[in-house]
C-alpha cells in the first residue's frame, strides 16, 4: 500500500501527458510526462508519502515496461540492432574516455569525478555511476555531482534531440541508433526516441540495452582491481548486472516462438507505451535540481563537453559506417 500514492500521482501525470500528447504529437507523451514531473518536483516536491511509489515508477516500472516492449520484438531484430550499433558504441566510448581525461585534467577535476562522468555519459547514466561507485573508492559528494550533471544533460537531450533529428531528417532507425548511443539514461533515451516515433523508440531500446551491457565488463574490471588490492568484501556482484535485460530477451524469445497470440500484440504494445509514460512521470517527480546547483560550473562544463562529444561522434561514426 505504501507504493500506491506515488504510483497514483505518476499515473495522473501520465494520463495528462497522454492527453496533451495527442494535441502536440511532435512533443509526445513521454517528453511531456518527464517535463510535467519535473515541474511538479520543482514547484512543490512531493512529500515522503509519495516517495516509495515515485521511486518504484522511476526504476522498476521503467524496467518492466521495457520488458513488455520485448513481446513486440523478435530475437532477430534484437540481434541485428545490437550488432549494428556496436561500432558506434565502442567508438563513442573511446571518444568520451579520451575527452574526459584531457578536458577533465585541464579543468582541474579529480580523477574519480572524471571517471564517474565519463562512465555515466558513455554507458548508462545514473545506473553506471551507481554501479561503478560501488566498486571504487569515491567521495559521496562526487557521486552526487556526477548524478546531478548527468541529469542536467538528460533533460537537455530529451528537449533537443527530437527537434535536431527532424532538422537532420534522420530516419526512424537512424534516430533510434543516435538516441540509443548518445543519450545517457535509459529513461531519457525512451522519452526522446518515442517522441520521434514508435519505430525509433523500439530501435533505441535495443541499442540502449546493448549499450547498458557494457556496464558488466567495465565495472567488472574495476571490481577485479579492487579484489586484487583489498579482497572482495563490500562488493555486491549481483548489483553489477542489469538483470531486467535478461527478462527483455526472454520476452523476445517468447514472441519469436509464436507463443504470443496476434490479438495480444496491440494491447501489449499500448500497455508498454503507457507504462513507459507513467515511469517517465516518476523520473520527473524524483528529480533533484539541488544536485545540479551543488555540482558547480566545472563538472557541468565537463558534462557539456562529454555530451557534445558523444552526440557528435555517434552521428559521425554512424555516417562513416553507413549506419544512419
Amino acid at each position: 500500500m505504501k507504493l500506491l500514492p506515488g504510483i497514483a500521482l505518476a499515473v495522473a501525470l501520465a494520463l495528462a501527458a497522454s492527453a496533451l500528447g495527442t494535441m502536440f504529437p511532435i512533443v509526445g507523451a513521454p517528453v511531456l510526462a518527464i517535463i510535467g514531473g519535473l515541474i511538479v518536483a520543482t514547484v512543490r516536491r512531493p512529500s515522503t508519502t509519495f516517495a516509495p511509489g515515485v521511486a518504484f515508477a522511476a526504476k522498476q516500472l521503467l524496467q518492466w515496461s521495457i520488458v513488455l516492449l520485448g513481446f513486440n520484438l523478435s530475437v532477430h531484430q534484437i540481434e541485428q540492432g545490437g550488432l549494428r550499433s556496436l561500432p558506434v558504441m565502442l567508438g563513442t566510448l573511446t571518444v568520451v574516455l579520451v575527452v574526459a581525461f584531457v578536458a577533465g585534467r585541464l579543468l582541474g577535476i579529480d580523477r574519480e569525478l572524471r571517471r564517474l562522468l565519463a562512465v555515466g555519459t558513455a554507458i548508462c547514466g545514473g545506473s553506471a555511476i551507481a554501479a561503478l561507485s560501488s566498486v571504487i573508492e569515491v567521495d559521496r559528494s562526487d557521486v552526487a555531482y556526477a548524478l546531478g550533471t548527468i541529469f542536467a544533460f538528460n533533460v537537455a537531450s530529451v528537449l533537443t534531440f527530437p527537434a535536431l533529428g527532424h532538422v537532420m531528417a534522420l530516419s526512424q532507425s537512424g534516430f533510434g541508433l543516435w538516441a540509443g548511443t548518445a543519450i545517457n539514461d535509459t529513461s531519457s533515451v525512451v522519452a526522446a526516441a518515442f517522441a520521434y516515433g514508435h519505430a525509433a523508440g523500439a530501435a533505441s531500446v535495443v541499442v540502449k540495452l546493448t549499450r547498458t551491457l557494457l556496464i558488466v565488463p567495465l565495472v567488472g574490471f574495476y571490481a577485479w582491481k579492487r579484489v586484487r588490492e583489498r579482497g572482495a568484501e563490500g562488493i555486491d556482484w549481483k548489483a553489477i548486472f542489469p538483470w531486467f535485460i535478461v527478462w527483455f530477451l526472454a520476452a523476445a524469445v517468447v514472441n519469436s516462438l509464436g507463443w504470443i497470440p496476434p490479438a495480444w500484440s496491440g494491447p501489449l504494445q499500448h500497455l508498454a507505451l503507457f507504462a513507459i509514460v507513467v515511469a517517465l512521470a516518476g523520473v520527473g517527480l524524483s528529480s533533484d535540481l539541488a544536485r545540479i546547483r551543488a555540482a558547480g560550473l566545472r563538472p557541468l562544463t565537463l558534462g557539456a563537453l562529454l555530451w557534445a562529444s558523444i552526440a557528435l561522434s555517434s552521428l559521425a561514426i554512424a555516417r562513416f559506417a553507413h549506419l544512419g
